[in-house]
C-alpha cells in the first residue's frame, strides 16, 4: 500500500469548529473546506462541510456554539503545501438574503497532540460608496466565488477587506512516518495545549515552503 512505502507520510486531523464570536450577527452558520499542495492527497474524512445555523447564548460573551466535527487523513510525499483550513460564516442580512459575514483561514498544526485555533474573520468591501449602497440594497455584498481563494496569496494585495468577528477552531493531530523521512515534529515544550490567533505570534507555523 501507498501508505506504508517509506517516501509517504501521513497527517491525521481530528478536531471541531466550536464556536465564533460575531457581535453585530446572530443566526449563522458556517462551511468548511481544505485547501493543499499538488504532493497531498485525502486517504479519508471529508474535504468540506456545512453547520447548523446557530443563535447567540444567553450567557454574559453570548457565543455562537457549533461543535461541528473536522476529520480527515492526508497522505504527502513532502510537506510543501501543508494543508490549511478555511472557514466561511454566513447569515441573513436586513433583508432575510444569506450573505457572507466573514472568511477565514488556518494552516493545520503541524505538531502532534491538542491545539486551538482562533482565526480573525473578514469580508470582502466595496470599492466605491455607489456600489456599496447597490450591493446593500439588492442584498447581493461582494463575496469571493471559490473561498479557496482565502488561503491563496494570488490577487489578494488589490482586495478591499474589512475585519469583523473571530472563529474558534480545536484540532487532535497525529503524524506517521514524518520522523522517518527526517522531519522532527515532536513539541520543543511538555505542554500539548494552547491557543493562539491564526498569523499572530504562532510557535507553530508550517515547515518552511
Amino acid at each position: 500500500m501507498a501508505a506504508n512505502s517509506p517516501s509517504v507520510f501521513l497527517l491525521m486531523v481530528n478536531g471541531q469548529i466550536e464556536g465564533a464570536n460575531f457581535p453585530e450577527y446572530d443566526d449563522l452558520y458556517c462551511k468548511y473546506c481544505f485547501v493543499y499542495g499538488h504532493d497531498w492527497a485525502p486517504t479519508s474524512g471529508l474535504e468540506e462541510g456545512i453547520s447548523q445555523i446557530t443563535s447567540k447564548g444567553r450567557d454574559s460573551h453570548h457565543r455562537l456554539v457549533w461543535n461541528f466535527p473536522l476529520e480527515i487523513t492526508f497522505k504527502s510525499t513532502n510537506p510543501f503545501g501543508w494543508p490549511q483550513i478555511v472557514v466561511s460564516v454566513y447569515g441573513p442580512d436586513t433583508f432575510g438574503n444569506d450573505v457572507v459575514r466573514g472568511y477565514g483561514a488556518t494552516h493545520i498544526p503541524i505538531t502532534p497532540g491538542q491545539h486551538s485555533r482562533t482565526i480573525p474573520m473578514f469580508v470582502p468591501e466595496s470599492s466605491s460608496r455607489l456600489q456599496k449602497f447597490t450591493s446593500w440594497l439588492l442584498g447581493r455584498r461582494p463575496e469571493f466565488t471559490d473561498p479557496k481563494a482565502v488561503a491563496q496569496g494570488e490577487g489578494r494585495e488589490v482586495t478591499r477587506v474589512n475585519s469583523q468577528g473571530f472563529v474558534t477552531l480545536s484540532f487532535n493531530i497525529v503524524t506517521k512516518d514524518m520522523k522517518r523521512l527526517g522531519y522532527d515534529t515532536t513539541p520543543t515544550e511538555t505542554a500539548h495545549t494552547h491557543s493562539v490567533v491564526s498569523g499572530v505570534g504562532s510557535g507553530d507555523q508550517p515547515l518552511s515552503m
